[in-house]
C-alpha cells in the first residue's frame, strides 16, 4: 500500500564524513564521531520495522483465512473480514507513520559530528 521511506544509513566499515573545509577549519584538522543520535535512529528503525513486518504478516494470514468459504458458513462472517480489512489499513497507516517519522528525524540529523577528542600531532 505504502511505500517505506529511506531508512536511516547504518555505519560501515571505511565509512568517513564528507571533507568540508571552510579558510577558517585549513589549519586545524578534525575529528569526526559518528553520531550517537543517528546511531539510535538506525537502531530504532532495526527494532520496529522486524516488529511491523510480523503484525503485517500475521493480519494478512489471518485476513485471507477469513476471506476463506471454508471458515465462514454465516453471512455474519463478512463482517469479521470488513474488520480484519479496516486492522491492516489502520496497521498500514501506522506502519507509515512510524517509518517516516524515524526516516524524517535520520534526515535532520547528522551522521558525524565533530569531536574535542586529542589529535595527535607530528611535532
Amino acid at each position: 500500500m505504502f511505500v517505506d521511506p529511506p531508512a536511516p544509513e547504518p555505519w560501515h566499515k571505511g565509512d568517513r564524513p564528507q571533507r568540508t573545509t571552510s579558510p577558517s577549519q585549513e589549519d586545524t584538522p578534525a575529528t569526526y564521531l559518528f553520531n550517537p543520535e543517528y546511531e539510535r535512529l538506525v537502531v530504532a528503525w532495526n527494532t520496529v520495522k522486524p516488529q511491523l513486518d510480523a503484525l503485517r504478516t500475521a493480519l494478512d494470514k489471518a485476513y485471507n483465512l477469513a476471506r476463506s468459504p471454508q471458515t465462514w458458513d454465516a453471512p455474519v462472517g463478512e463482517r469479521y473480514v470488513e474488520d480484519i480489512r479496516e486492522w491492516r489499513n489502520r496497521l498500514a497507516l501506522y506502519r507509515h507513520a512510524v517509518l517516516t517519522a524515524i526516516s524524517d528525524q535520520a534526515a535532520d540529523t547528522p551522521r558525524w559530528v565533530p569531536t574535542t577528542a586529542a589529535i595527535p600531532r607530528a611535532n
